[in-house]
């Protein structure tokens, strides 16, 4: 008898083992039955940069989306409008005359999936937790006035379901709304928790890999690298229509290809340019697509000295081939943006004023003191199209003497790194916190403390970039609240980030998933945490 298995076999029995482990359940009456389960949707995902499912300290592309399917907070975006807000556990809120209050009515009866039910003390007791915990994503509150001595007091259950929020000062009400709309303001079972607490850690510890959310989904199981697994919260106020959702780490998008034409998964979520093209043809398969507020971009550490130099920082923006790359790496999946702010969002710009240009970019490496170039590393996470823009932009940086070398790594390793600013160049993505203008603005054109040991770690602290009086202009414009002054107010800062700032912007990302025809409402958000899949059904 033949020992041979067949790539299909093996997927499928892959498949069947992942759902067995997950959810105990015997799926397959046969490891040749590759199709999924009726209610069950398989996506296939490269998901390699999740580092921990705690809301108060997730702060990774693809953990968004699981925390927007299986958490809910006191408001969240129209997925139809971003610029709209709508409640979630929220039933109403008004805000005080002078925009420093922030008064909130929860809906009645909602329950966590534990069964506890979800009161304002819970709403108050999770925000004040992210501040309290200060992981990286806290400063998307503390930027409103939050700290862990004054937080109790700023945030507080005035009833069973009503609760107040007080700012320090009077941001844009939109900006203080889209906040809360964050993962970091998701709504966490306190009494759950805190039978999980371990030396007051308010279940740090334990939330890392476990749950106590109230979302349509609920985490069974997360094995790094390998799957996630989320089953239907019976005691969601909004029902998932499928039982269960798989998520499998594939991180090559031909093998995602393949596995969505043999019908062994049901989604493909990242397909490179030819795999789109090929299955333009396939009636079985389907696409849809959305301009997200994610940009890519390379980024300069001004720890280097080369970097440090303005002529340097500016021929490096003159050594990507933005046309080539549009064109060939993102093709469909995204298009060429040399500006920090991606469009949908209030005062974005368009203006590209960079291209391929080496005679440009080598007088000026001249001027720096550079004729001959110059020594760097990128490190870069290996998955698609970052690996092909990594490589083009090598080969076209020789051209003007610029020695590049890759250091190839997953999402985790090279964020950590970055993290600590001890890079020479580093390829990566920025996806929007909120839908408001200050969440880009706040990390790309902002950084108040420059030093080694500062609080608050922006990305233009990770370069080393100094800017306190863009920082200024920043936080003028996070305050304004004429929307047509504080768009222009945006706009200024970018053509100022354009000219002197340490950011090649390369792209913003047109996120593109790829379906079985039999899987009905799946629609991707603007955000990550907008990706929703509970909404999704299947015939």
């Amino acid at each position: 008898m033949s020992s041979h298995i067949t790539r299909r076999t093996a997927s499928a029995t892959l498949l069947a083992s992942s759902l067995s482990l997950a959810f105990g359940l015997s799926v397959f009456s046969s490891p040749l039955l590759a199709a999924t389960p009726k209610d069950t949707l398989v996506q296939a995902l490269a998901f390699d940069d999740i580092i921990t499912m705690d809301p108060a300290e997730s702060f990774e592309i693809s953990a968004g989306e699981i925390m927007g399917n299986t958490y809910d907070r006191l408001v969240r975006l129209n997925v139809a409008n971003p610029s709209e807000l709508v409640g979630d556990i929220a039933k109403s809120w008004t805000v005080s005359a002078d925009g420093k209050t922030f008064t909130f009515e929860l809906k009645p009866g909602l329950k966590f999936a534990s069964g506890n039910p979800i009161t304002a003390e819970d709403v108050a007791w999770s925000l004040q937790r992210a501040v309290t915990l200060n992981k990286t994503p806290a400063f998307i509150l503390t930027q409103l006035g939050l700290n862990k001595d004054n937080a109790a007091q700023r945030v507080k259950a005035t009833g069973p379901l009503t609760l107040t929020l007080e700012t320090e000062k009077s941001f844009a009400p939109t900006l203080v709304l889209n906040c809360l709309t964050a993962n970091v303001a998701s709504v966490l079972d306190k009494k759950l928790l805190l039978s999980k607490e371990t030396n007051g850690d308010m279940g740090y510890a334990w939330l890392k890999t476990n749950y106590a959310g109230s979302g349509p989904y609920k985490l069974r199981e997360w094995r790094a690298n390998e799957i996630i697994a989320l089953e239907r919260n019976e005691q969601s106020a909004t029902k998932a229509v499928l039982s269960r959702v798989i998520y499998r780490h594939v991180k090559e998008a031909a093998t995602q290809r393949l596995l969505l034409e043999k019908g062994d998964i049901d989604v493909a979520r990242n397909l490179a340019p030819q795999d789109i093209n090929a299955l333009a043809a396939n009636k079985d398969i389907k696409t849809t697509t959305t301009a997200k507020g994610t940009v890519f971009y390379i980024s300069m550490n001004m720890k280097h000295p080369a970097f440090a130099k303005p002529e340097v920082r500016e021929a490096m923006k003159h050594l990507l081939d933005y046309d080539g790359i549009g064109a060939t790496l993102v093709q469909h999946i995204g298009r060429i943006h040399q500006n920090f702010l991606p469009v949908g969002l209030l005062g974005a710009a368009t203006d590209k004023p960079f291209k391929l240009d080496v005679d440009k970019a080598k007088a000026l490496l001249a001027k720096a003191g550079y004729p001959n170039g110059f020594k760097a590393t990128i490190d870069m996470r290996t998955v698609q199209p970052v690996q092909g823009i990594a490589e083009s932009f090598q080969q076209t940086a020789k051209r003007a003497g610029i020695d590049i070398e890759i250091i190839p790594g997953d999402g985790k390793q090279t964020l950590t790194k970055y993290r600590a600013r001890s890079h020479d160049m580093y390829i990566g993505t920025w996806g929007a916190d909120y839908w408001d203008p200050h969440t880009n603005a706040d990390t790309f054109a902002r950084n108040p403390d420059n030093a080694d040991d500062a609080k608050a770690k922006p990305l233009a602290w990770r370069n080393a970039w100094d800017i306190p009086e863009l920082t200024k202009k920043s936080d003028a414009a996070m305050l304004e609240r004429d929307g047509k002054k504080r768009a222009a107010m945006y706009q200024e800062i970018q053509a100022e980030f354009r000219k002197t700032s340490p950011f090649v912007m390369v792209y913003q990302q047109t996120d593109v998933a790829a379906y079985r025809a039999n899987v009905d409402g799946l629609k991707l958000g603007t955000t990550s945490d907008t990706n929703y899949v509970f909404t999704i059904k299947k015939r």
